[in-house]
């Protein structure tokens, strides 16, 4: 099956075309019952599973749970390789990646350290970890049990041994047996339930020992005593100290922002920081997540997706812990005014050596607007450029034939599918195929893309991007960091910072 979509209208130097696609429909599992899961799902991985220099793609998909049991092949996880030039073959068998339960997105890292990149699935009863076995095959690696409900989840080397560990984000106290009638009774309308109605859960940190096993040190770590609603997480060394820090959206709640105090413990400095709610000082519908540098000042900064009426937020890192919301400043906070985001991606698609802002977008309630709210469900994605460094122009186009029909957009990740250095968009959509966002912005900007370990900070002039995995709403990407570099040519010479390590230097060219 192939699709096609989007995009060739030039918009202040950002374009995007039609590409064919691997048509995978994200099955959720919609019911009556609005069951809370089926709304949530949609995350995904983008990784070279067989090492052959081409990033492959992962859909999480919505198989069953007990109370909505669903079977067969229409309902697995997919996993499809990369043949090339947009080409993708479905390879989910063959590898073992078909999973059991309801699957909402992916983690992806090499957790033993054998060059194979491996998977963890959040999902319901259960997540899944899977280890690559560099044959082009995963088999199933024992956890610890985790929460009730496992969402999101990200990796990351807490303790600096060298090892990636495992941050599972726990959303709430759901399941099919614990689902309240909530809606319109007058109207007989039924709605997903409001997160308030359910109890919160705590994160977990899964400390990898090397040896093929992770222990739970949730509590020796001091997660236990923050209680949220998780919906993403983040990695950023943001007060580089040199310790990875986690940053958790919550879904109706304060964000968390864990700083790693570099001993084994974190604490929860959302509130010192700035980045626990808005300026405005109201809780919101905290759902996806990146954490870059937007600005190139070499410090990353937050911006979160929410639903309509809540704003985007943008928190600019002023360094010594501390950050700002500048979404009015940055002239994003109208942009966005009456949109609802899940996926949210920093990248540099016109290779200005500027990031650029992706957002997957719809709202969570598919009867919103049928109650009293004047909301839409379904929406288009959207693209924001970075103009000088301080302030967004939404550049989507406007034709809805151009930029594709709206949809219930999830998932969203930025990499270079097609290897020429122009970064594409892979977006997941309810009931709906996936879309891949081809990139045919035209111009003479030139880039390169840097080998650097995960979580590794890489520092090329006045830029620095991160290697991190998480981004969006429960995604992942693993690869080579790209960097736009506007009129540069010849030699390029960066730095690559990892923590606990000397800094090491990289020297390319630019293409």
């Amino acid at each position: 099956m192939r699709f096609y979509l989007l995009l060739s209208v030039v918009s202040y130097g950002i374009t995007f075309g039609p590409a064919a696609g691997p048509g995978f429909v994200l099955e959720h599992s919609p019911s009556a019952e609005k069951y809370l899961a089926s709304t949530m799902a949609g995350g995904l991985a983008v990784f070279d599973y067989n090492n052959d220099g081409r990033p492959d793609l992962f859909f999480a998909n919505g198989a069953e749970l007990p109370s909505f049991r669903k079977t067969g092949p229409k309902y697995w996880n997919r996993l499809y390789r990369n043949d090339g030039d947009f080409r993708f073959t479905d390879v989910t068998e063959k590898a073992g990646l078909a999973g059991e339960g309801f699957a909402f997105g992916a983690a992806a890292a090499d957790f033993d350290n054998d060059g194979f990149v491996d998977l963890f699935v959040p999902a319901l009863p259960a997540p899944r970890l899977f280890r690559n076995k560099g044959d082009g095959t995963f088999v199933v690696v024992a956890l610890p049990p985790t929460g009730a409900w496992t969402v999101a989840a990200g990796w990351f080397d807490y303790d600096r041994d060298g090892r990636q560990d495992l941050f599972v984000v726990n959303y709430l106290n759901w399941s099919p047996t614990n689902n309240p009638w909530c809606g319109d009774r007058a109207k007989n309308v039924r709605v997903y339930c409001h997160p308030r109605h359910f109890a919160a859960t705590t994160n977990q940190l899964f400390r990898n020992m090397g040896d093929g096993t992770f222990t739970d040190v949730s509590k020796s770590a001091g997660l236990d005593k923050f209680p949220g609603k998780g919906m993403s997480v983040a990695f950023a060394d943001y007060d580089s100290d040199g310790f990875l820090d986690a940053f958790v959206t919550n879904d109706g709640m304060p964000n968390s922002l864990f700083r790693n105090l570099g001993n084994g413990k974190f604490e929860e400095a959302a509130f010192a920081a700035g980045v626990a709610l808005p300026d405005r000082g109201v809780t919101i519908s905290n759902m996806g997540v990146d954490f870059r540098d937007y600005d190139n000042d070499g410090r990353p900064d937050l911006l979160v997706t929410a639903l309509a009426g809540e704003s985007f937020p943008l928190f600019r890192n002023l360094g010594k812990g501390q950050f700002q919301e500048v979404t009015a400043m940055a002239r994003l906070a109208p942009l966005v005014a009456r949109k609802s985001g899940w996926g949210v991606v920093f990248a540099d698609f016109d290779n200005d050596g500027r990031k650029d802002i992706f957002t997957a977008n719809s709202h969570v309630n598919d009867m919103v607007g049928v109650t009293t709210s004047s909301d839409v469900y379904l929406l288009p994605s959207s693209v924001f450029q970075n103009r000088d460094g301080k302030s967004f122009v939404d550049v989507t186009p406007a034709s809805p034939a151009l930029a594709g029909a709206a949809a219930a957009h999830r998932g969203a990740v930025a990499a270079d599918l097609n290897g020429d250095g122009r970064l594409d968009v892979v977006v997941t959509a309810l009931g709906g195929a996936a879309a891949i966002w081809r990139n045919t912005t035209v111009g003479t900007n030139s880039w390169v893309a840097v080998p650097a370990p995960l979580n590794g900070a890489v520092v090329l002039g006045s830029q620095t991007n991160l290697a991190s995995s998480s981004v969006g709403y429960s995604s992942s990407v693993v690869g080579p960091v790209h960097f736009g570099l506007g009129a540069v040519t010849g030699p390029v010479t960066g730095t690559v910072l990892v923590g606990g390590q000397a800094p090491a230097n990289w020297t390319g060219r630019a293409r």
